[in-house]
């Protein structure tokens, strides 16, 4: 992401928090289409005016780390327990995310290898996450979207589409970084955005205020107990280096870019012949 840009995001975060009411001020889809085109219309020059009032970026011209975050293992197909009660066969963003994704991704050491199941291969990113927010909520994208999400202007193409879905994270523990998708939204809350894309700390749970929940193949990667601390980021695709999650995946960038590049691949020596 480009210096001035991550320069804005914090300003558009205490923005929000300064206008934004509890409820959505757009009575139709229209009506919110409408907002939605003038942010993304809006001139750099028209909010750099304020920068002077921004939160340090650490000067890294990258997202900021959030450090220090309580982060939990969670799993696609987990039923409810007394400290996660709501079951993970489907995502916020995917009503059949079991399906999907091929089967249960089964947390036991002894049914892994090499951060997938010995079951099957599966048919998403292995190394996913899920952060305390929704984009969405009943088919509606939530009115502070545009002012919060600091990806908003170059990724918003229509109404009830998640931004967020798909996105990718640096995962820190000491020396070693891994590399995953947002898939989910937890634990718990899908309401924070002040501390997702902004400055506020994850909110007090039942998991000791966790604010991330990762994958069995993260934890493994990271090698993480079920409840550890870890460091975390927003990343740029281009930012994500070479690693095992840039292997598997209908719904991973880096697949689909080799998918893409092989069909042309075909396509032109098929043509040639």
């Amino acid at each position: 992401m480009r210096a001035g840009v991550l320069l804005l995001f914090p300003l558009a975060v205490c923005l929000a928090a300064q206008i934004l009411p509890a409820q959505s001020p757009y009575e139709t889809s229209a009506a919110f289409a409408r907002f939605a085109l003038r942010i993304r219309a809006l001139p750099e020059s028209k909010k750099s005016r304020k920068r002077s009032q921004l939160a340090p970026s650490e000067g890294t011209g990258r997202y900021p780390w959030r450090t220090n975050i309580v982060t939990t293992v969670f799993w696609i197909g987990e039923e409810p327990t007394e400290n996660n009660p709501v079951p993970n066969t489907r995502s916020s963003w995917d009503i059949n995310w079991v399906r999907n994704y091929g089967g249960v991704d089964s947390p036991e050491p002894a049914s892994r290898k090499n951060y997938i199941p010995l079951a099957f291969t599966p048919r998403e990113n292995p190394f996913y996450c899920a952060l305390p927010y929704n984009d969405v909520t009943q088919e509606r994208t939530k009115p502070e979207v545009p002012l919060v999400v600091p990806w908003f202007k170059t990724a918003f193409s229509q109404e009830r589409r998640s931004i967020c879905k798909g996105r990718w994270i640096a995962i820190r523990k000491g020396t070693r970084i891994c590399y995953a998708q947002w898939e989910d939204c937890g634990p718990f809350r899908t309401d924070h955005w002040q501390y997702v894309f902004g400055n506020e700390r994850p909110k007090p749970n039942l998991n000791h205020g966790a604010g991330l929940d990762v994958s069995p193949a993260i934890r493994d990667f990271l090698q993480l107990g079920s409840t550890d601390v870890t460091d975390w980021q927003f990343v740029e695709v281009a930012d994500v280096p070479p690693g095992p999650w840039r292997a598997l995946g209908a719904n991973n960038h880096f697949v689909i870019a080799r998918r893409q590049s092989d069909g042309r691949f075909v396509q032109e020596n098929t043509t040639a012949r």
